[in-house]
């Protein structure tokens, strides 16, 4: 042992030893001194001032939806303060209580909602247990937006804030950060003034107003940067900004724009592909206000975004706004919710235009940004046909894959620059039938759809997986397969052939492309995976209408044309020669409003009809799903109101029960996706059952559906037994 002065043994040096001991002996008779556990607090003082904690525990349950009542130890007075996260005893019963603590039990995490002086329980109270981070990570604001939600959508509190709170990152909470910045300027119109009320509307957010618009987009890469514009426009007046966009391309283009326009630092990015750590610190520096725009997926429209004054939303048609998990919240419908509640300004923005769009103009809530019929026609590109008659007439369409026009178009887009080419399926073969009399090829297991996945031709069940080697036809005995849809790799095969000294790139699920170059190559892709090319593409081609048409879904054609004006959007103006050949039936109304770049109108005519019919979004609706007896156990326990409509049940196919599935994924889309309670298995035959009531009544059949749902949980339902809710759902067949 030596010390710093040289010296060795005694003195000062050996003063410390003796030192050192008593300093580790007091430290020990201090851990010996009796303190509370952990867990219980048992005997420990409560807190002097409002020792009662109300906390929701992270139990999604219907029947538990409601806080319970905690005692607070007077050693987390200090940090245990409303919207932090607490770890909790949860499930002990009434019975085991000890010195006027309850205690067992599991133990969960949950949030402190608020501190009140007395417990409305008249029992004893279990004790905090931990509070696991003095961050406020629920503030009121988004506790009230989550309790809207869960409400609308017949769901639980702790289902919505799943959704709405990322996991903890402590590393992330330590970081320090800075107030926000000083408000940008007020930016220029900039390409907004192509839009008749487009330099108005950002002159309202500068001003501090809360417009709200439906805004058709011109097709061009000018999207990210109009939004980027209204953004800066909002910040200008001192509020915050939301923008959610249906995935991480989309999210990394504003992103883009808007460090152009703002600088770094000035806005914070929320997906999925970030990272826990990242995504957890961008989400503390907007709940801190370090920043107040923010960009991001699906899960942003919770964001807690400091005085709001403007929402947008995205391409609102794709199914990546509308989550899988319950209780399923669609962006749209939760930004309309925080437009309305903080009184905010709201964009809805896409190349398309929906129904619920639609509705949202003629309803007045919301007024439409559009560009004039000379704008649209300068800015779109060339659209034309290839319909049944000409495809009976065409040789080259007899023989191969694509009519005369298609490699007509294909061939001089080539020669200045990429050719894009959509598929409406990935994969090789991904549906099969039988060649003599078009059954189609059905696995024995569980009677799953067939497909070919190479050319080697190896035939796999896209429910189950299992490889089919004998596959013979139940109905005529036959043993020879013909391709009902021809996927993705399989026309990039083809392709290749055809054009030898062009290079062929393919963009789908498995890998997806961001960009291309503006050299000549034929990108094949699956719809919403199309890259962004360089100058834009020279021409696409738009292959198998009729398989997106063909769906039996109210959307199909709806989501047809959003599809297709998605990927024309990319395509030159017809200016400079941009062409786009859509391979389906001309006279059918989505093919017209493809051509005449007129989906507005498509829109307005589908809402007319749904009217008619009253199917949403004129009225509401809400899906329930499950096994036969399941589901008429549930409408039999249902109290709804005077003027709702049940139709149904009818059949349905186990995978497909979900009624969520992505549009145009297909079954194959579905193989080695966990079930989901309430849904049958693989080859199960369930049932599902349609309710609707007409406006106004919406929230009083959420509140309904949820009574039975907890209802029939608090008994304890057996697997089979469950059904699954969906209110509103994305598809309804």
């Amino acid at each position: 042992m030596s010390s710093e002065d040289g010296t060795r043994g005694g003195g000062a040096a050996g003063d410390a030893v003796p030192e050192q001991l008593a300093l580790v002996r007091e430290a020990v008779r201090k851990a010996k001194v009796p303190r509370a556990k952990p867990r219980t607090w048992r005997g420990a003082a409560l807190a002097k001032e409002l020792p009662v904690a109300r906390v929701l525990v992270d139990k999604g349950v219907l029947h538990l939806d409601r806080y319970f009542d905690y005692a607070v130890p007077e050693e987390l007075d200090a940090v245990a303060q409303p919207g932090v996260r607490v770890r909790v005893r949860f499930g002990a019963g009434g019975r085991n209580v000890r010195e006027g603590r309850r205690e067992g039990g599991s133990l969960i995490d949950g949030f402190l909602v608020e501190r009140v002086a007395e417990s409305d329980y008249p029992g004893a109270l279990a004790a905090l247990a931990q509070v696991v981070s003095p961050e406020p990570v629920l503030g009121p604001e988004l506790l009230e937006l989550a309790r809207a939600v869960a409400d609308r959508y017949a769901g639980s509190l702790a289902d919505v804030l799943q959704l709405a709170v990322p996991p903890r990152h402590a590393r992330a909470e330590a970081v320090e950060m800075s107030g926000p910045a000083q408000p940008p300027v007020v930016p220029e119109p900039g390409s907004w003034l192509r839009y008749e009320r487009g330099e108005g509307f950002l002159r309202a957010l500068a001003g501090g107003g809360a417009p709200r618009a439906v805004w058709t987009a011109l097709p061009g890469p000018e999207w990210a940067e109009e939004i980027a514009r209204a953004v800066q426009a909002t910040l200008a007046s001192g509020r915050g900004a939301l923008v959610v966009v249906p995935a991480g391309r989309p999210a990394a283009r504003v992103d883009e724009a808007l460090g152009e326009l703002l600088g770094e630092g000035r806005h914070a990015l929320l997906t999925a592909d970030a990272g826990q750590e990242r995504r957890y610190r961008e989400w503390l520096a907007v709940r801190r206000g370090a920043v107040r725009a923010v960009v991001g997926t699906r899960a942003a429209m919770f964001a807690p975004v400091r005085d709001p004054g403007l929402v947008v939303v995205w391409d609102d048609g794709d199914a990546g706004h509308s989550d899988d998990n319950a209780p399923f919240p669609h962006v749209r419908e939760v930004l309309e919710l925080r437009a309305s509640r903080d009184k905010c300004a709201f964009l809805l923005g896409s190349w398309s235009c929906t129904v619920e769009a639609a509705q949202l103009v003629e309803s007045g809530w919301a007024a439409p940004i559009v560009a004039g019929r000379e704008q649209v026609r300068a800015a779109a590109p060339l659209v034309r046909t290839v319909g049944d008659g000409d495809l009976a007439r065409d040789e080259a369409a007899r023989a191969a894959r694509l009519p005369s026009l298609a490699w007509q178009v294909a061939r001089d887009g080539l020669r200045d620059g990429p050719v894009l080419v959509q598929v409406p399926r990935r994969g090789y073969v991904p549906r099969m039938a039988c060649a003599r009399c078009r059954e189609p090829a059905r696995c024995v297991h569980c009677a799953g759809p067939l497909q070919a996945r190479d050319a080697a031709g190896a035939l796999l069940c896209g429910w189950c997986g299992r490889e089919e080697a004998g596959w013979h036809c139940p109905e005529c005995g036959g043993y020879r397969l013909r391709a009902q849809v021809v996927g993705a790799r399989r026309t990039a095969e083809e392709l290749g052939r055809a054009f030898p000294a062009v290079p062929v790139r393919t963009s789908g699920r498995e890998h997806v492309l961001d960009t291309v170059p503006g050299t000549p190559a034929l990108v094949v892709s699956t719809p919403g995976a199309e890259p962004v090319a360089e100058g834009g593409y020279a021409a696409a081609l738009l292959l198998d209408g009729w398989a997106m048409l063909g769906r039996p879904d109210l959307r199909a054609g709806e989501d047809a044309l959003r599809r297709w004006i998605g990927a024309a959007a990319l395509v030159r103006d017809q200016g400079v020669g941009g062409r786009v050949v859509v391979v389906a039936e001309p006279t059918l109304r989505p093919v017209q409003a493809l051509v005449r770049w007129d989906p507005v109108g498509h829109a307005v005519r589908e809402l007319a009809e749904r009217a008619e019919l009253g199917f949403p979004p004129v009225s509401r609706m809400a899906a329930v799903s499950g096994t036969a007896q399941a589901v008429v156990d549930f409408l039999g326990a249902l109290e709804l109101p005077s003027d709702a409509e049940v139709l149904g049940p009818v059949p349905m196919a186990g995978p497909a029960s979900g009624s969520g599935a992505r549009s145009g994924a297909g079954s194959a889309a579905d193989a080695g996706r966990a079930r989901r309670a309430g849904a049958p298995s693989a080859g199960e035959q369930g049932e599902r059952a349609l309710i609707r009531v007409p406006p106004g009544s919406g929230a009083a059949l959420a509140a309904a559906l949820k009574s039975a749902q907890a209802a029939r949980m608090a008994r304890g339902v057996s697997e089979s037994e469950r059904v699954r809710i969906r209110v509103d759902p994305p598809d309804i067949g």
